[in-house]
């Protein structure tokens, strides 16, 4: 049962498992955990690859048996198939490095706004932070996110500016920005006072001034070791106790609970138990294996103590169907009165604002792709994901067979249904909404989720896209002209008129030269009169009316009615839409007519079909794309828009 548990959530092949253990454990006086937090792309992992080479820890040389053509694996803590895909980091992760008889735990965190139930769940297990900055960029919506949440544990962060080698950078203007930033989120004067690096990751180097005075990252390995504090805070005489903050899978030892020892020490063998926040006992067992991790393996160990880092093997839940999940304290019974068991802390997440429902698939093709079709499959499997996955919350749709998924963007739940396709799901999901919430002080009154964008845009096109955001109740906070004609504009919009500008009005309107980052801001009245559109704007659908393969001879006209979503021969059946019509309706069409063959003869020749470039549209787009009325078809070989009502009464001829 638990295989389907954490499909997304296992172990990389990657991570080798060594035979042998050690029996001893470091002192806390030489442990430091250190969280990397960034915006997306600002060279969080880069950065980490360098420290994990230039320690030793990776192999920063091909071997002598490597053939012509073989390179060094970049970016190797993005493990996942999805990671790599896509060239961002989903899932946290944590790495060892031993630097001078130094244990540095190291976790790389994701740096999009929808992976921040990630972010907020491993700050109980650092001491300190480094924040990674772009030299050109400078502060985005992530970075005021992630730091927010290191402030108000009082962590210490220290500040990196990466990528101060390209000619773009414009240092000091980013300097005083993260001044600013310090001083708007309410750090203290000692978070305030936090040292400063230049690096550029991609070159493996960091140093304390605009010219590198090394080749290498030791300045910054100094800077961890100086600035981020021990654990020597935690108790190590008092019974062992340990927040299981993620949850992995490995296919010999089955569940691991990774996270940091809280208090006293741990060994092999040990008898567990697992208590949840109101402290009631789900789960126990018999330590198998103490697990830490050196640069991508995992090594054994026979003790640990209060301060590392570590995944143990061994724990079950009360019956077969429970799961001791994520934010459950671990402790050995010895030692505690069992009726004064006291949960570790949790930190509190940002709640959900966008949901969507999901189906079983009941089109034409359904079980042609796919091996797991029932809703009770699909139940199952996305209940389990919600004990991992903190930031996602299932509920009871409106039907015994449909379920409501909430999550915080179309990014986090792209990716969720992304991972149950490529697991032989078939599914189909409903359009995306914001969550509403009522007031807890007047009760008849709603909130909705409210997103601070920041967007970053050439001059010219900057006034098209405040009146896009503006007629969609979006708020101007900020209009900051920058260097190269660029400009930087804050707007704080509710999030249902946000997800119909970004599918394709906001690409259209940039001309592709800007960039939009959002992130939660905070629930706000319901703003009156807001009309959330589809990503679409003003136009409709073309939508296929019979059941066979599509054809050129019957495609070529259908052009001047829209923009085709298909290539010729492909498999569409009735209610499936097929294109986008140029007007805003419904538009009923036969893609598949066949050209009739006869005997009649003539000197002239067939007119030769010119057929344009269909547009493809990704998960994430199509979620955003469709309307209320309409799904998206989830298998996993094929994805495709149709009709929530297959049957199509009235439809009309084109």
């Amino acid at each position: 049962m638990l295989r389907s548990v954490l499909q997304c959530h296992r172990l990389p092949r990657s991570f080798r498992f060594r035979s042998f253990a050690t029996a001893t454990s470091f002192s806390p006086e030489r442990i430091r955990n250190i969280a990397i937090i960034a915006h997306v792309d600002h060279g969080k992992t880069t950065l980490v690859d360098q420290l994990l080479r230039q320690s030793g820890t990776l192999t920063s040389e091909l071997p002598s048996s490597a053939s012509p053509g073989d390179v060094l694996a970049t970016r190797v803590m993005d493990s996942n198939d999805l990671e790599r895909e896509r060239g961002i980091t989903i899932l946290s992760k944590c790495t060892s490095i031993n630097f001078q008889g130094n244990l540095i735990n190291i976790v790389d965190t994701p740096g999009h706004a929808d992976f921040g139930g990630e972010v907020e769940r491993i700050m109980s297990m650092v001491d300190g932070v480094a924040l990674i900055v772009d030299a050109t960029e400078g502060p985005m919506t992530q970075t005021r996110f992630v730091l927010s949440k290191a402030l108000s544990r009082g962590l210490r962060p220290l500040v990196v500016v990466n990528k101060v080698d390209r000619q773009t950078s414009r240092v000091p203007q980013v300097e005083s920005d993260l001044f600013d930033l310090f001083a708007t989120l309410g750090a203290t004067d000692e978070q305030a006072e936090y040292p400063l690096l230049y690096a550029s990751a991609k070159q493996g180097w960091a140093s304390t001034t605009m010219t590198p005075s090394s080749t290498s990252m030791g300045p910054l390995f100094d800077l961890i070791l100086s600035h981020v504090p021990a654990p020597t805070h935690l108790p190590t005489t008092d019974p062992f106790s340990m927040l299981s903050v993620q949850l992995e899978h490995d296919p010999y030892l089955g569940l691991l609970h990774l996270g940091r020892i809280h208090s006293g020490t741990l060994a092999v063998n040990d008898t567990i138990w697992a208590i949840d926040s109101e402290g009631k006992k789900i789960g126990e067992g018999k330590v198998k294996k103490i697990l830490i991790r050196k640069g991508l393996e995992r090594e054994e160990r026979d003790v640990a103590g209060a301060g590392e880092i570590v995944s143990i093997a061994g724990i079950k839940g009360l019956s077969e169907d429970v799961v001791v999940g994520v934010n459950a304290t671990l402790i050995r019974p010895d030692g505690w009165d069992e009726k004064g068991l006291q949960p570790l802390p949790t930190t509190p997440i940002d709640p959900p604002t966008i949901s969507i429902m999901i189906h079983p698939n009941d089109s034409p093709f359904s079980g042609k792709e796919g091996t797991k079709l029932t809703s009770q499959l699909i139940r199952q499997r996305l209940l389990k994901e919600s004990q991992t996955n903190i930031a996602l919350k299932v509920l009871p749709g409106p039907t015994a067979e449909s379920l409501e998924i909430r999550g915080r963007g179309v990014l986090h739940l792209g990716v969720l249904l992304e991972t149950l396709r490529r697991e032989g799901f078939e599914l189909c999901v409903g359009a995306p909404k914001a969550v509403f919430i009522r007031d807890e002080e007047n009760p008849g009154q709603w909130l909705e989720p409210v997103e601070e964008c920041n967007i970053i845009v050439k001059e010219q096109y900057a006034g098209t896209v405040v009146e896009k955001l503006t007629l969609r109740k979006g708020t101007l906070v900020s209009y900051d002209p920058s260097s190269d004609d660029f400009v930087k504009i804050t707007v704080h919009i509710p999030s249902r008129g946000l997800l119909s500008y970004l599918a394709g009005e906001f690409k259209t309107d940039v001309h592709g030269q800007g960039t939009l980052n959002h992130i939660f801001k905070g629930y706000e009245p319901v703003k009156q009169g807001l009309i959330a559109n589809t990503g679409r704007g003003d136009k409709g659908s073309l939508v296929s009316m019979v059941n066979g393969v599509s054809s050129g001879y019957a495609m070529a006209p259908l052009q001047a009615r829209g923009v085709m979503f298909i290539e010729p021969n492909t498999q569409v059946y009735p209610g499936m839409i097929i294109g986008e019509c140029n007007k805003p309706q419904t538009l009923h069409v036969n893609p598949c007519l066949k050209k009739q063959l006869t005997n009649f003869r003539t000197v002239m020749a067939d007119d030769k079909l010119v057929l344009g470039s269909p547009r493809f549209m990704g998960l994430e787009e199509m979620l955003s794309y469709m309307s209320e009325e309409e799904m998206v078809e989830i298998t996993p070989k094929s994805i495709r828009l149709r009709k929530t009502d297959l049957e199509g009464k009235g439809r009309r001829r084109g």
